[in-house]
């Protein structure tokens, strides 16, 4: 019951991955104890991993830059789209340098990450 439910709560974050591991366990393994043991192990270390990932400071650290530039962003795009006369200003002169090189590298960072972590064994 408890290993359904985190599953089930698992892959709403996820898109499944977590299922689709546990599944492959279920279908390759004939002794039930020993499947079972394998299904905890790699739960814990799948919640774990995602668990790090949330308590990370750099993650939350990145929001203090992301979400204001974000904000700043969508009210362009929104006054630029339907004229409704927000007014945003323009960022000055240092700052739309920094936020582009900021910007930049986390989406390279990040991306890279995602990408060499596919290749990890």
């Amino acid at each position: 019951m408890f290993l359904t439910i985190v599953k089930w709560a698992a892959g709403l974050f996820t898109g499944g991955t977590l299922d689709k591991i546990l599944d492959t366990i279920e279908r390759k393994m004939d002794n039930e104890t020993k499947k079972e043991e394998i299904k905890a192990d790699v739960t814990k270390t799948y919640v774990q991993a995602q668990a790090n990932l949330m308590v990370g400071r750099t993650w939350w650290f990145q929001l203090f830059f992301v979400v204001p530039l974000g904000m700043w962003w969508t009210a362009v795009c929104v006054d630029s789209i339907w004229h409704i006369g927000l007014n945003v200003a323009k960022l000055p002169e240092p700052l739309d340098d920094w936020a582009a090189y900021i910007i930049s590298a986390l989406f390279l960072v990040d991306g890279s990450k995602a990408i060499l972590g596919r290749f990890k064994g």
